[in-house]
């Protein structure tokens, strides 16, 4: 035996010496630095972590660990288990090699002659792993010269720790971190001896059943004194771990898929505050559930900072466990409702049409378009006569706005929201007039920052995502003029604006300065709040990402919430203050006739400025002496199912007489509400002998028919206007 020993020590020694000048090898410094992970972190600003993303599909590798981060349990274990004489010998272990080759003489079971440092040569250089059949006699003689050369110029320390940290272990695992985090739910300073043995026994086997491991593992640990009973256990608990699940706190996944690059570090910086996105993903998930119930499950929200972009919260979806979780409701493009109609008066001030006193008149209209007559509807069916404009945009009234879209023109509206940034995907003439109430498809994140644009004075910036300081004026232009823009910022921080429809105690009244816009789109099935402050603009959209209807559910009740929680915390501490008003604009104290407005100090565009304003002609719509005043013949209402059924009524009105409708009688009077069903219509108006004085006809679009429903049938839900509060 000791004549075969010494043959193949002299063997190894001369192939040695032949084999020298063929490999190189790295620095531990550069292997370190070269190390590659499978996950990928997401930081905020201050870096905290935020989100770990997996990228890599075909290996699961964690962050490099520190020899002084690893359990000495695992250390003494995977020495025991691999190298027992690690710290003694200069890389091979000469003795073993020996012992090796006999036993292969005698075809004898040994445990191998392969050290720490000859298996961290095969990791280290690709032309040395080991192949299914196992490596040739080249590849044996550069393993062996690698580790001779890793010991003169490393330290056992360092051979230790690139081992542990490059060492496949169980199937796509390689590295102890990944090991401990996906198969034992811990960091690996914090292994036992048991999960130590358990880690250093699948060096040898890594794809062993339970049993094999952990008959392997309990070995280990009675060469260390210790009993086997918890082993079994482990092991199977262990397997039963699903590890593809994401690894720590998964506080952003939507903007970590955009963000997180493979070609970057394991760790990448974003402009986002870890505490803010906390926040505002619990406060989003907490106003879900006080609408249980109500049929709504999803919601998104942005906060950008007004000055540089950057955007400081994003949350997607309301949470792992939505349906949707993985659709952003931040890029999600959905109908935005009334969040549009602050930029038609952005526009219309630009273009001296109207100032924010102007009176606008809110009362019946028909407006002709190449699609019929088109007749807005206000959110509660009423109509409030001459209104001023900073009452009609804070009460967010329908008629008003659609009046002034067609007097600035649909093409001019559309090309102002597209330099918004809010990249409508039709043309002009397909929204047409409906443009006025958000019939437009946008996303969250376009429209926020569109918002930011007001907050800016009409400056338009980019976005950022980045935490490094942001360049001067880049990307930056004005869209606005900055008189305008202030004029319907001032509007939307008033909340004596937003009485007539939303009362004096909303959740839009805020102690201090902000300005803040709501929303709701068809059949309710999204519901927007958007506003600033003099710091932050904040976006909130709340409804379903199937496109599902909500019950009763608008801006105000839906959104408006969480955008008012999220102002309040970022302003505690620091009051918001009102921005300071652009040289191109003056106040002045203006006071109304005949109208219900109240003596005010009012903003103006300079050149526009008027003291005393006055309704003239008719506030309300009156009947004629004799037939139907309204609708008119070949009326076409196009519904927007966006309002309570109880608020879905179309007014008959005209002489005294009897109404009757598609041959049923609705009632007697001058004026009649019925509840609108889709399809054509005949309308009658007979007098007290039951002879007709008129007849017109009129269709309704924009609901379905239910199954077995009749048409005429009065009772049904129809649905409301589009582009309401």
């Amino acid at each position: 035996m000791r004549g075969g020993a010494r043959w193949a020590v002299l063997l190894a020694g001369l192939l040695l010496a032949a084999s020298a000048p063929l490999r190189a090898q790295p620095s531990f410094q550069e292997l370190k630095a070269a190390h590659r992970v499978s996950d990928y972190t997401l930081l905020d600003r201050r870096g905290e972590p935020l989100q770990t993303l997996r990228l890599d599909p075909q290996r699961r590798a964690l962050d490099w660990v520190p020899l002084s981060q690893l359990s000495p349990a695992l250390l003494q274990a995977i020495l025991l288990g691999e190298d027992r004489r690690f710290y003694e010998h200069s890389g091979v272990d000469w003795g073993a090699v020996a012992s090796s080759a006999w036993a292969n003489l005698w075809n004898q079971r040994t445990r191998g002659a392969s050290t720490v440092t000859m298996q961290l040569a095969g990791l280290i250089d690709a032309g040395l792993a080991r192949p299914a059949g196992g490596r040739s006699a080249g590849q044996k003689l550069g393993q062996v010269w690698l580790a001779t050369q890793l010991e003169r110029r490393w330290t056992k320390a360092q051979i230790l720790e690139a081992y542990v940290n490059s060492v496949p272990f169980r199937g796509e695992l390689v590295g102890i971190n990944a090991l401990s985090q996906l198969l034992f739910g811990k960091q690996p300073a914090g292994l036992t001896a048991v999960e130590g043995a358990l880690a250093a026994a699948l060096l040898r086997a890594p794809n062993a059943s339970a049993a094999a491991w952990s008959q392997r593992a309990c070995g280990l640990l009675k060469l260390q004194g210790l009993g086997c009973e918890a082993v079994a256990g482990q092991a199977e608990a262990a397997l039963l771990r699903p590890a593809t699940v994401p690894l720590g706190e998964q506080l952003a996944p939507h903007l970590a898929r955009q963000l997180l690059r493979p070609e970057g570090p394991a760790r990448q910086r974003s402009s986002l505050d870890a505490h803010l996105q906390r926040y505002a993903a619990q406060l989003l998930k907490n106003q879900l559930a006080e609408l249980n119930g109500r049929n709504v499950e999803d919601g998104a929200v942005i906060v950008l900072d007004n000055a540089s972009g950057q955007v400081r919260a994003w949350v997607g979806s309301s949470g792992a466990f939505s349906a949707a979780a993985q659709v952003d409701g931040v890029l999600a493009r959905r109908q935005p409702g009334s969040t549009l109609k602050p930029f038609i008066y952005q526009l219309a001030l630009e273009r001296r049409l109207i100032t924010a006193a102007s009176l606008l008149e809110d009362s019946p209209a028909q407006i002709n378009t190449p699609a019929g007559l088109y007749v807005p509807q206000n959110y509660d069916r009423q109509f409030k006569g001459f209104v001023s404009a900073r009452s009609a945009l804070g009460s967010s009234l329908n008629v008003p706005a659609v009046r002034l879209m067609a007097m600035l023109g649909s093409d001019a509206v559309f090309e102002r929201l597209n330099q918004l940034g809010l990249q409508l995907g039709e043309t002009e003439g397909f929204y047409g007039l409906s443009l006025a109430l958000g019939s437009a498809d946008v996303s969250l994140f376009n429209l926020a920052n569109a918002y930011r644009s007001l907050a800016n004075g009409g400056v338009l910036g980019p976005v950022q995502f980045l935490a490094q300081p942001p360049t001067a004026q880049a990307g930056r232009r004005r869209v606005a003029e900055a008189g305008a823009s202030f004029i319907v910022a001032d509007m939307l921080a008033d909340n004596n604006a937003r009485a007539i429809s939303f009362g004096l105690d909303s959740p839009l009244a805020l102690a201090s300065y902000a300005a803040v816009k709501t929303g709701t789109s068809k059949d309710m099935r999204d519901n927007w709040c958007l506003g600033f402050s003099d710091r932050y603009t904040v976006g909130v959209w709340v409804g379903n990402a199937s496109g599902a209807p909500m019950h009763g559910v608008s801006g105000i009740s839906g959104a408006a919430p969480v955008w008012a929680g999220l102002m309040r915390y970022l302003h505690q501490g620091r009051p918001s203050r009102a921005p300071a008003a652009p040289a191109t604009v003056l106040p002045l104290t203006v006071q109304f006739d005949g109208v219900a407005e109240p003596v005010r100090r009012e903003w103006f565009v300079r050149g526009t400025e008027q003291a005393r304003w006055g309704a003239s002609g008719v506030l309300q719509g009156q009947a004629s002496a004799l037939g139907i005043v309204s609708p008119v013949d070949g009326s076409l209402f196009a519904l927007d199912p966006d309002m309570p059924p109880q608020a879905q009524k179309i007014r008959f009105e005209g002489q005294e007489g009897q109404w009757e409708l598609d041959g049923k009688i609705l009632g007697r009077g001058r004026q009649l509400n019925w509840a609108p069903w889709p399809g054509r219509h005949q309308l009658r108006l007979l007098d007290g002998r039951g002879r007709e004085l008129q007849r017109i006809s009129f269709e309704v679009r924009g609901a379905r028919l239910k199954p077995g429903a009749p048409p005429s049938s009065r009772s049904a839900p129809a649905p409301s206007p589009a582009g309401l509060r």
